[in-house]
């Protein structure tokens, strides 16, 4: 039995699907609107009910868990909390003013203590992480990769950042960077290009990233928002990446003279 922590965006739903064809599973849903709840063996639980999220994983004997999807930082006036809510909310807390992915951290080390193992997001999904090469049918030129080692320098340095996994170049130059309002806003806010499209988004985890969850993740609206943003190709990680909807997403670039390119 393995407990999947469940939070929102499309992912946990494509892991559910090949989960339930492999093994049993229980679900803790800790989506806003119970976005779970008519699945079996579903539990609808606030991200303050740690003994309750404990007990329902212990008394099903999970000993391991997956998280998939996000956890967005908890409303503190509607929250609700359990006795062991209450002891480790304040560390939730101080993590939810890093970013989102801290707080999954945090929920990490206080399952870890319960002697409980959280396990890779891509465990049962190999195949939505890319390999290293291009996927379309076009490739990035000089100036395509000028941009991309420029983009990819400045993530490097925002070491003390730790939601910074997105970063725009144009022209050689940074134009956007990442920050906890996540990828979307941060395209939304690029200037267009007029002419040709121009400019990468890199999308690479953090060095210090616990790469068992928020693997950055990228799909058909990601390439979309792209090129309405006039933007000419996508740059992931070698391995260290969540590529959903592949085929529409390569169709997608073909059809638009964009590249999705693997270092």
């Amino acid at each position: 039995m393995i407990g999947l922590i469940f939070g929102e965006t499309n992912f946990p739903k494509y892991i559910l699907g090949k989960i339930k064809k492999k093994q049993k599973y229980l679900i803790i849903d800790l989506t806003k609107k119970g976005t779970f709840k008519k699945e079996r063996n579903s539990y609808k639980v606030s991200i303050g009910q740690f003994g309750k999220i404990i007990s329902i994983l212990k008394k099903n004997n999970c000993k391991k868990v997956l998280f998939a999807g996000k956890v967005k930082k908890p409303n503190l006036s509607s929250i609700k909390l359990d006795f062991k809510g209450i002891y480790y909310m304040p560390r939730i807390i101080k993590s939810s003013k890093i970013g989102d992915a801290a707080i999954l951290k945090q929920i990490i080390q206080i399952l870890k203590k319960e002697k409980i193992k959280t396990v890779s997001s891509i465990s049962f999904t190999p195949e939505l992480s890319l390999s290293r090469g291009n996927y379309s049918k076009f490739k990035p030129n000089k100036s395509d990769q000028k941009d991309i080692n420029c983009a990819i320098n400045v993530l490097k340095k925002s070491g003390n950042f730790s939601h910074v996994q997105g970063a725009v170049s144009r022209n050689n130059k940074l134009v956007a960077l990442e920050d906890r309002n996540g990828t979307s806003k941060m395209i939304n806010k690029i200037k267009k290009s007029v002419k040709n499209l121009t400019g990468v988004l890199v999308k690479f985890p953090k060095k210090k990233q616990d790469l068992r969850i928020d693997l950055p993740t990228v799909g058909l609206d990601t390439l979309k928002q792209c090129k309405i943003a006039g933007l000419k190709g996508l740059v992931l990680k070698h391995k260290k990446n969540i590529f959903l909807e592949k085929k529409q997403c390569i169709n997608f670039a073909n059809k638009n003279k964009m590249f999705i390119f693997v270092k």
